[in-house]
């Protein structure tokens, strides 16, 4: 990599870092468009550059959610029993879903879907909208069942699962905080299957450059890692300073652009 695409990819590290600790998201989504755009310079094969950038992405949360999760740790707030109910499903999901769904999906397929999750993401935080609580928590199948879909899902959009995994446990009952500070727990074995089967599905492709472990690009994963695991926890600090619902409304509008920037990868993916 050149010293610019190096750059490029530890401010990406540094902002998404931050806007997970202050926003409580997945770096994996502002992340993946601007690896596109260095993966792009740097050359690599348009069927792999879109899979590289969400398993790459998904990578670094492995790191980045860490400072996170001790945090929360800190003051008590994991329901880490909750933790352990979901993360066997959620690990099955994650594995399935990025090795066998993530592997066989197209570059044209993936990037629509990406955009599609953006414009979802976007709209939940522009509207700041909570479910009402209206059951309890299912039993081991129904937790199962659930964590299976979250991990799968999270896995082929390199996220890590918090988008799903909140609005349902404030659903079940789970309180606010508690439910934010456990979805923080499910990030890091959504993410460590998700790599994982990343890295299996595709291992021998190819496609892929040198520096890569299956989809996963190691130096970009270094490069957004040195910076990211020092801004995480200055975002979760400054959380608690300003207003993060009107936060929510701006960053929600730029993920329009972004995934503006998805739909017309996909677009171009198509041969449109």
């Amino acid at each position: 990599m050149l010293l610019n695409d190096i750059l490029m990819l530890m401010l990406c590290g540094g902002i998404s870092g931050y806007l997970a600790g202050l926003l409580g998201i997945g770096g994996g989504m502002i992340l993946v468009p601007f690896m596109i755009l260095v993966f792009n310079h740097l050359g690599f094969s348009q069927e792999v550059i879109v899979h590289m950038a969400i398993a790459t992405g998904m990578a670094t949360i492995l790191f980045t959610t860490t400072s996170a999760i001790w945090a929360h740790h800190k003051h008590g707030s994991i329901d880490w029993k909750l933790v352990a109910s979901l993360s066997p499903g959620m690990v099955f999901g994650g594995l399935v879903g990025g090795s066998e769904l993530f592997e066989s999906l197209k570059t044209s397929w993936l990037s629509l879907f990406f955009a599609v999750f953006i414009v979802y993401t976007s709209i939940q935080m522009l509207l700041n909208k909570k479910p009402k609580a209206g059951r309890d928590l299912p039993g081991v199948f129904g937790l199962f069942s659930f964590g299976t879909f979250a991990g799968a899902l999270a896995s082929l959009v390199g996220a890590g699962g918090a988008f799903i995994t909140v609005p349902f446990m404030l659903w079940c009952n789970v309180k606010p905080h508690t439910a934010m500070a456990t979805s923080s727990g499910l990030g890091f074995p959504i993410a460590a299957a998700a790599t994982i089967g990343y890295m299996y599905g595709s291992w021998g492709n190819p496609n892929l450059p040198a520096g890569s472990m299956g989809f996963v690009y190691l130096p970009a994963v270094a490069c957004i890692v040195t910076v990211s695991i020092f801004t995480a926890p200055l975002g979760a600090k400054m959380a608690r300073k300003l207003d993060i619902a009107q936060l929510k409304r701006v960053f929600g509008i730029m993920l329009f652009f972004l995934a503006a920037f998805m739909f017309n990868e996909s677009r171009k993916a198509f041969g449109f």
